[in-house]
């Protein structure tokens, strides 16, 4: 949600930047729409006002025996009772007119992030790793993975298309990662663990950006719950409808869950594997911030992300996001893109967005500067993924394959795994 305040005072700026994101100029609508609400909500308050007083002197006109002034005013709130109703329902559907409108519009880019359309006008960074070089041709995880535990099969007989089911070692390598990202991301990150609900309500869609736009993309209950489809909703709507004091500030919150996604916007895009799949984990990482230090927070959270990829030894790649890849909850995104052999090519692994006060106004979540008794500010958010289990699973899967189908387990990973150094084809599909 964005200032109408910024916008009424800086209306060409407003769409200037709405441009960069592909959008129409919409300040003069939204400057139009708030002025017949304010016109009308004045119009409210001042009949409200008169039918008040009017009221009161109707009892002083018949005290002094003035009968006809007395029923003239009575009249006129007998009027007033009539009109202001409709001049209520006015006022609210200009209102709902305008907070719809509102709620639909992107956040606007920071000036830093490239102008472009789509994910090949994203700019690299940085690289971190050397690739392997193998001396055989190296698989894909969604041709080498079944005879280690990865079933695509019985999934697909159990719930459709783009899910799978776990098996042995395989199902417990999974479960090292997660527990691996959450330890390094409390112990070492410095964010709090949490354990949020998986079910919410459309205020919290609403809050974090899922709702009204990307409906589509979430699962809804028979109840009208969601389940999430990250936890970023959950662990940024702790705060939602909230006055914090700055000394609560920063909040740093993780946690490791499911996420569920329909993938709606996606047909006929990674339908092979464990890439983009309607139920998945993830360990997110979620920052409430003071305002002034939401650009320095990015960066460490970023660094957060990318400390697993250097502890399990992946290559990877950090891009920043042109304005036309960026979610539409973001002012400013990097994405962390992992290498994976089998697909020779680098893929998404990891997104960490700073939202501004985007978000914080939807929620309505504040804080009080120290010192102050009266007046606050928005919050700053963030999030990121720190990192997506079943992607990381596929990297560990594809960069760590032997030529014997077998897979080395990375040295981060095999406290996890009860010592356990190499992932190795299941019995029955050795026989």
């Amino acid at each position: 949600m964005h200032d109408i305040k910024t916008i009424r005072d800086n209306p060409e700026s407003f769409d200037a930047s709405l441009k960069r994101r592909g959008a129409e100029p919409v300040s003069a609508k939204i400057i139009a729409l708030d002025s017949s609400r304010r016109a009308l909500s004045t119009q409210l308050q001042e009949g409200q006002a008169r039918r008040n007083e009017a009221s009161k002197a109707i009892g002083k006109a018949k005290a002094t025996g003035d009968e006809e002034g007395a029923q003239a005013l009575m009249a006129e709130v007998a009027a007033l009772k009539t009109e202001l109703p409709a001049l209520e329902e006015k006022a609210r559907i200009a209102g709902e007119e305008l907070n719809t409108l509102m709620a639909a519009l992107p956040n606007l880019p920071m000036d830093e992030v490239p102008q472009g359309e789509d994910e090949n006008d994203n700019v690299e960074l940085s690289r971190w790793g050397t690739p392997r070089v193998f001396d055989f041709a190296p698989q894909e995880h969604a041709d080498m993975g079944p005879a280690l535990g990865l079933d695509f099969e019985t999934a697909a007989n159990i719930s459709g298309a783009r899910f799978a089911f776990l098996k042995g070692d395989m199902a417990r390598l999974q479960r090292a990662i997660g527990q691996f990202m959450l330890d390094q991301q409390v112990q070492a990150g410095g964010y709090m663990e949490c354990a949020p609900p998986l079910l919410v309500r459309d205020e919290a869609m609403f809050g974090t950006g899922q709702l009204p736009k990307f409906s589509e993309d979430s699962f809804q209950t028979t109840d009208g719950r969601w389940l999430i489809p990250t936890a970023e909703v959950s662990l940024t709507n702790s705060v939602r409808e909230t006055i914090l004091a700055q000394s609560d500030l920063p909040m740093r919150l993780t946690a490791l869950t499911s996420c569920f996604r329909s993938e709606a916007g996606s047909a006929g895009r990674d339908t092979r594997g464990l890439i983009r799949q309607h139920q998945f984990e993830k360990v997110e990482m979620v920052a409430i911030v003071h305002p002034d230090n939401s650009e320095a927070e990015h960066e460490r959270m970023t660094q957060a992300a990318e400390s697993i990829l250097q502890l399990l030894e992946l290559p990877y790649r950090k891009m920043l996001l042109c304005t036309g890849d960026m979610g539409a909850t973001a002012r400013k995104t990097y994405d962390l893109e992992v290498w994976l052999p089998g697909q020779d090519t680098y893929r998404e692994i990891s997104s960490c967005s700073n939202c501004g006060d985007y978000q914080a106004r939807r929620m309505n979540a504040r804080f009080r500067a120290e010192g102050e008794t009266k007046g606050t500010q928005f919050v700053h958010t963030l999030n990121g993924s720190g990192l997506a289990v079943g992607r990381t699973l596929v990297a560990v899967l594809e960069n760590y394959q032997q030529a014997d189908g077998s897979v080395t387990i990375p040295e981060a990973l095999r406290s996890y795994m009860g010592g356990l150094e190499k992932l190795e084809a299941m019995q029955s599909a050795k026989d």
